[in-house]
């Protein structure tokens, strides 16, 4: 096991066998991760560096802006505009995405903050930040003294103008070094945690937007033998939190058991959910940022919400096609009857994916592998065939010369041209690894659809499924015709985009966040695996 169950609560929210996944390293003090839902990147700070980068998946980790400020924490609002603690300002401060910078707020009471630390927004436009010392501490920020006689945390609520002072929410004596804070998915109550304390509080949220009734929510957080204290701090949709501590993250259930603990290789500081369904965590961890597929997704936050008038203008079909998706996602919360399910694996054959194929010039072996779309195509149908789901092989098959084949279109004129997918050969063959298995279903088509020319409705209707796992190449293609007459035909899609390949990144995310997630629920196989059980 990589990580440490203590409960069996646990073994829902995260694979004790699943790897932490090294996405980049070579850096001083990473902190600060956050996930663009539109770009689908992930930008992070690094304090004592002042820089600012960004991980994209498949292309890595770029630097964008030096010097920062000494920036830490960061979050978005409901338009998608930046905000940041900076520590060598003691600033929260907004960048819109025009680029214009506005210093939100700096001083209290007349004085300069400490330095703000880390920061989160309510669905009600309220910003809450932590502001301990360490921003004014070499290396971390700037050498200087404290104006504050406390360490605070305060809130800047929906109608401040920028400039104006924060709002105190907590008694100035609390904390010794106020650090990571987040909501409870509905927002009634926060959880602060405490560097120094080494603790957890829980607060109720009160209608002015005070934090009270603090109680201690989780104490001792500490290991004498392991690198790691209270610093950064999430909530899962579930209501479960998540804190840096010893050894790596340790998971509370919301009643503040508990119930595991998350192992990585460096000390982390701080966490943030992205991806394409919020389940992946990624990881800043001192010199490198790491990243965990879990089986559950971070707390919905506003910056997710397809209602953001900004975030439409920004990319007007991107954002809406993918956030309306991600609404179902948390509407259906992936509870999926084995019985009534069939996984298509589709057009998974030599010729279409695999080096020496007929179409290997494509560049679609390439896609495959970075992909990894066999290893978790194969995983996923194992997991099916074990919950009693039916699996169905669909095949482009061709007899020698392509005879009748309407040779109307580029795609048909390439089968012809190129020979391919011709019954007996080795290109039609499925690539190894997606070997039918017994009880499994093979159709055999002559288009780029499943449905028209084969018997693939007439199964599912007499075998009773209702809802597809929509698995394939090419996903601009063959899975999104797949996709789109399913969904017209009544069938409820499902659609893990990892199990998923076609020629390139562009094109398969064309089809991921425009094609086809007005059509289907998009999200990826872990998810899919624990939705059924």
């Amino acid at each position: 096991m990589i990580h440490h169950a203590i409960s069996d609560t646990f073994s829902a929210l995260v694979d004790v066998h699943e790897p932490t996944v090294q996405l980049g390293t070579g850096y001083i003090f990473t902190e600060g991760p956050l996930w663009h839902p539109v770009e689908q990147t992930l930008i992070f700070s690094d304090m004592p560096g002042d820089v600012r980068r960004k991980y994209t998946p498949n292309a890595g980790v770029s630097e964008i802006l030096r010097p920062t400020n000494k920036a830490n924490g960061m979050t978005y609002d409901a338009d998608l505009n930046l905000l940041i603690c900076e520590h060598s300002t003691s600033s929260v401060v907004r960048v819109r995405r025009d680029g214009t910078r506005e210093t939100l707020c700096s001083h209290f009471e007349g004085r300069e903050l400490n330095s703000p630390n880390d920061i989160v927004v309510g669905r009600d436009g309220s910003i809450y930040f932590t502001d301990p010392t360490y921003g004014r501490m070499e290396g971390f920020g700037v050498a200087r003294p404290v104006e504050q006689s406390f360490q605070g945390v305060y809130r800047i609520g929906p109608n401040h103008r920028p400039g104006d002072e924060p709002q105190l929410v907590v008694p100035r004596e609390m904390f010794g070094q106020p650090n990571g804070l987040c909501f409870s998915p509905c927002e009634k109550w926060m959880w602060v945690n405490d560097t120094d304390q080494v603790n957890i509080r829980m607060f109720d949220v009160a209608p002015d937007g005070t934090l009270i009734n603090g109680r201690v929510f989780a104490g001792g957080i500490q290991d004498d033998d392991l690198p790691g204290v209270p610093d950064g701090m999430k909530a899962d949709h579930e209501g479960n939190v998540y804190v840096t501590a010893p050894g790596g993250v340790w998971v509370y259930s919301f009643h503040a058991e508990l119930i595991g603990k998350i192992t990585c290789p460096e000390m982390v500081a701080n966490m943030h959910w992205g991806g394409l369904d919020w389940s992946t965590l990624f990881l800043c961890a001192s010199t490198s940022l790491y990243s965990l597929r879990t089986r559950t997704k971070g707390r919905a936050e506003p910056f997710m919400s397809a209602q953001s008038g900004a975030a439409l203008a920004h990319n007007p079909q991107g954002i809406s096609n993918m956030q309306n998706n991600l609404e179902v996602l948390e509407t259906l919360d992936f509870r999926i009857d084995p019985a009534r399910t069939a996984m298509i694996i589709q057009d998974m054959q030599n010729d279409v994916m695999i080096d020496g194929g007929a179409f290997a010039h494509t560049g679609s072996p390439d896609h495959a592998r970075s992909q990894n779309v066999v290893a978790n195509t194969r995983r996923l149908a194992d997991h099916v065939r074990s919950r009693g789901g039916m699996i169905i092989h669909v095949w482009m098959v061709l007899e020698p010369g392509a005879p009748y084949l309407c040779q109307h279109a580029p795609l048909q004129q390439g089968l012809k041209e190129n020979n391919a997918l011709v019954r007996g050969t080795w290109g039609v063959q499925p690539a190894a690894g997606l070997e039918p298995q017994p009880g499994d279903l093979i159709v055999e088509k002559m288009s780029m659809s499943a449905w028209e020319t084969s018997r693939l409705d007439a199964y599912l209707r007499h075998g009773g499924r209702d809802t597809i796992i929509n698995t394939g190449s090419w996903t601009n293609m063959s899975v999104e015709h797949t996709a789109r007459t399913g969904a017209d035909k009544g069938y409820h899609m499902i659609l893990p985009e990892d199990c998923c390949c076609t020629m390139n990144d562009d094109w398969h995310h064309a089809a991921i966040n425009y094609g086809m997630s007005n059509v289907a629920t998009v999200t990826r196989s872990d998810a899919v695996i624990a939705a059924m059980g």
